[in-house]
C-alpha cells in the first residue's frame, strides 16, 4: 500500500458536525483514535441531532471496516486509507494530563508526528486547536463547507439608471435586463445627480427588472426600509420555496416573517399552517431532561416566537382578531422544537426556521429537506452571534445555505443591515 502524503487525525467533533467528513480528505491517510469512537459510542444514545449524527458515523466506519483491518488501514474508493489508532504518545508532553480524553487525542496525534509522518490535527474545538499548536502539530478547522462572511451574497445591488429607464419602468412595471445578474437579485436603480430611484427584481426566466410593489401593510406590520420591503417581497412570492434573511438583532427578520406567513395561511388560505422553529442550543443539559410535558419545556425556549405573534395580532385592525391560543390550538400555527421534526414529511407548510445561525450545513440539509409538496421554507438568523461552540460566522448551515442556493430560480435572499426595533437596539447590535 502506497504511503499517503499527508496524516489527518479525526476529532470526535468533526463526525457531529458532518458523519462522512472523512470523505474529504481525498488520497490522503486518515486516522481515528480509538477515543474519538469511545465518544461516539457514548453519544449515539442521545437523542438529539448529536446522537444521530454520532450513529450515522459509526455506521459509516462499520461499512469501511468490513473492507479490510482498520488498525493496519483499509484503502478507500476515493484514495483514502483510514486507520484506527490504538495507542497514543507514551512520553507526555508538557506534563498534560494523559488520562483525559481530550488529551488522549492529541496524544496520538503528537505520536504519528514523532514517528515521522506529517500530521494534521482536524477539529471543530479552537481550545483543543490550540493545544495541538502548543504541542508543536499543525491544527486545522474542518472548513469543507465554510464561507467567507465577508464576502456572503447580499441579495442587492445599486445601478445608475437613466431618467428614461425609470420612466418606463414606472410606466411598464418592468424593463428588459440583459446584463448577468443573480436570480432573484434586488436591484436598485438610481438616477444620477440624486434623481428618482426605484426597487426591482430580477426575473431570470424573462431576464427582466420587475418593480417592486410598496407595501401599505401586511398582517398590520409595515416595512420601514428597503430591505424590510424586500424581504417582504420575496415573503409573498409563492413561486420561491426557499427564502433566507440574514441580519443583526433589531432589523425584523422574524416579525416580517411571521407576518408574511399569517396573511399567507389565514387571509390567502394558501398554507395549511404555520410551523416556527428554531434550534434549541442548551447552557445546561438538554430540554428532554426538563420537568413538564413537551409544550411546557417549549414554553421558553419559544418565548421570542409568541412575543412575535402576539405584537403582529395586536396590530391587526380586523376585530376580533384571533389569540395566540386560539391559533395554537386550531393548529394554524404549530410552534416545535427542531428535535422533533427530523423524519416527519410536511407539505404545505409555511415553515420558520428562526436562529438557523446555530445550525451546522448537515443539520440544514436534514431540515430543509423534510418540506413536502408546496411547502415554503424561511431561515433567519444573525451570523455574528452562534450559540453552538463548534461553528462560527464562516462555518454555520445558514451562511452556507444562502452561498450554494444563490442563483437559484426557488430562492430568494437579503442581507438586512438597519436595525428597526429602536435607538439602544441598534447602538448595542454595532458597539458591543
Amino acid at each position: 500500500m502506497n504511503n499517503p502524503n499527508k496524516t489527518f487525525v479525526i476529532d470526535t467533533n468533526v463526525f457531529i458536525h458532518r458523519p462522512d467528513a472523512i470523505l474529504s480528505f481525498r488520497d490522503n491517510e486518515v486516522v481515528i483514535p480509538l477515543w474519538v469512537l469511545e465518544e461516539l459510542d457514548h453519544l449515539k444514545r442521545n437523542r438529539d441531532e448529536r446522537g444521530r449524527n454520532a450513529r450515522q458515523a459509526i455506521r459509516f466506519l462499520n461499512e469501511v471496516s468490513r473492507h479490510g483491518n482498520l488498525q493496519e488501514g483499509v484503502k478507500m474508493e476515493n484514495g483514502t486509507v483510514l486507520k484506527v489508532a490504538l495507542t497514543h504518545a507514551q512520553k507526555v508532553p508538557l506534563d498534560m494530563d494523559e488520562y483525559k480524553t481530550d488529551n488522549k487525542i492529541l496524544l496520538t496525534a503528537y505520536a504519528l508526528q514523532e514517528a515521522g509522518k506529517r500530521v494534521f490535527f482536524v477539529s471543530k474545538d479552537i481550545n483543543a486547536r490550540l493545544k495541538a499548536t502548543a504541542l508543536g502539530i499543525k491544527a486545522v478547522d474542518y472548513d469543507k463547507q465554510k464561507v467567507n462572511i465577508d464576502e456572503l451574497y447580499q441579495g442587492c445591488i445599486e445601478i445608475d439608471a437613466s431618467k428614461g429607464t425609470l420612466q418606463k419602468l414606472k410606466k411598464n412595471g418592468s424593463i428588459p435586463w440583459n446584463e448577468q445578474l443573480t436570480a432573484n437579485e434586488f436591484v436598485i436603480l438610481k438616477e444620477k445627480k440624486g434623481g428618482e430611484d426605484a426597487i426591482t427584481r430580477y426575473d431570470p426566466k424573462k431576464q427582466r427588472l420587475k418593480r417592486v410593489k410598496r407595501f401599505n401593510s401586511v398582517s398590520g406590520i409595515k416595512p420601514l426600509n428597503e430591505k424590510q420591503r424586500m424581504a417582504f417581497d420575496l415573503l409573498l412570492d409563492d413561486s420561491l420555496l426557499l427564502v433566507t434573511l440574514v441580519g443583526k438583532a433589531g432589523t425584523g427578520k422574524t416579525l416580517l416573517a411571521m407576518a408574511s406567513a399569517l396573511k399567507k395561511v389565514l387571509d390567502e388560505n394558501k398554507y395549511t399552517r404555520v410551523l416556527v422553529t428554531r434550534p434549541i442550543i442548551p447552557m445546561g443539559r438538554d430540554i428532554g431532561y426538563l420537568p413538564g410535558a413537551k409544550e411546557k419545556k417549549l414554553s421558553h425556549w419559544m418565548q421570542p416566537v409568541f412575543d412575535n405573534l402576539e405584537y403582529i395580532l395586536s396590530a391587526q385592525k380586523k376585530q376580533p382578531a384571533p389569540s395566540v391560543d386560539e391559533l395554537v390550538n386550531n393548529r394554524l400555527i404549530e410552534v416545535e422544537a427542531l428535535t422533533f421534526i427530523r423524519g416527519r414529511s410536511l407539505p404545505g407548510q409555511f415553515i420558520i426556521i428562526d436562529e438557523a445561525q446555530n445550525l451546522s450545513p448537515h443539520e440544514v440539509k436534514t431540515i430543509v429537506s423534510r418540506a413536502g409538496s408546496g411547502t415554503k421554507v424561511v431561515l433567519t438568523g444573525d451570523p455574528y452571534q452562534i450559540d453552538n461552540p463548534y461553528l462560527d460566522s464562516n462555518s454555520n448551515g445558514l451562511t452556507y445555505l444562502v452561498e450554494t442556493f444563490k442563483g437559484r430560480n426557488i430562492f430568494g435572499h437579503i442581507t438586512m443591515h438597519k436595525s428597526e426595533r429602536s435607538e439602544l437596539a441598534e447602538l448595542a447590535a454595532e458597539l458591543l
